[in-house]
């Protein structure tokens, strides 16, 4: 991954702190693909979520920071995740650090990535969701203690690349899009917080955001980098 601190979006941001945990999506003791316990019974569905993916294990939907879904005959979707939860390594992120992130946003309608957190059945912060329908618009949500923002830019947009920074703090997490503080929940994690990450592309049923047009059979986004920060 390059240093890309400062973000090149300009505003600044939050600096400093020992880098804890660079992505290698490649790497099999840092990441799991294909199933987590953020789904039923580990995966690999999860249609309770107005979901239509089927988790697989195949390198090519994640393991080189492209995360993909096709469309299966039985009109679900095999699709990419990764998770540190189950690894060799079993990295979490805890209450204080902060994590960046660069990612390029996919085009196709019903596409659903995201970059989140989860541990024991909750401990979700949502770095960042995205579906397509809403062009300019990052969902940024913390599922912990409540807060959520819906966010729009001109600079958001589908295919579009975007720059990610969320400190975790115990207190308040706040939200950097593009070098620039859009968010603070002033609710936080808690002191004793902490969870694992995932990083995945869903795709949408058609319950709250349109489900993929017939003619489409797959779908990607990209994350070309992910840090971790401890001070």
């Amino acid at each position: 991954m390059r240093r890309w601190w400062p973000l090149p979006g300009g505003g600044g941001g939050p600096g400093g702190g020992e880098v804890v945990f660079t992505a290698d999506f490649a790497s099999a003791s840092q990441w799991v693909a294909g199933r987590s316990w953020a789904y039923p019974g580990g995966g690999p569905e999860n249609p309770g979520d107005n979901k239509l993916d089927h988790l697989v294990e195949d390198p090519a939907y994640s393991r080189g920071g492209v995360f993909r879904a096709t469309r299966r005959e039985d009109g679900k979707w095999d699709a990419g995740l990764l998770t540190t939860e189950g690894s060799e390594e079993g990295f979490m992120v805890r209450a204080g650090d902060v994590l960046e992130a660069r990612v390029k946003l996919p085009v196709e309608m019903g596409a659903w990535p995201a970059i989140w957190t989860w541990r024991d059945g909750g401990q979700e912060i949502d770095v960042f969701e995205y579906h397509p329908d809403n062009p300019d618009l990052l969902e940024l949500s913390n599922r912990v203690r409540g807060g959520q923002r819906y966010y729009r830019d001109p600079a958001i947009e589908p295919g579009g690349w975007v720059d990610l920074l969320v400190e975790l703090g115990a207190r308040s997490v706040v939200w950097w899009v593009n070098g620039r503080r859009v968010y603070a929940d002033y609710r936080g994690v808690g002191r004793r917080w902490q969870a694992y990450l995932i990083v995945n592309l869903s795709v949408c049923a058609g319950r709250y955001h349109p489900a993929p047009d017939p003619a489409v059979s797959e779908m990607s986004y990209e994350v070309e980098g992910l840090v971790v920060r401890r001070g």
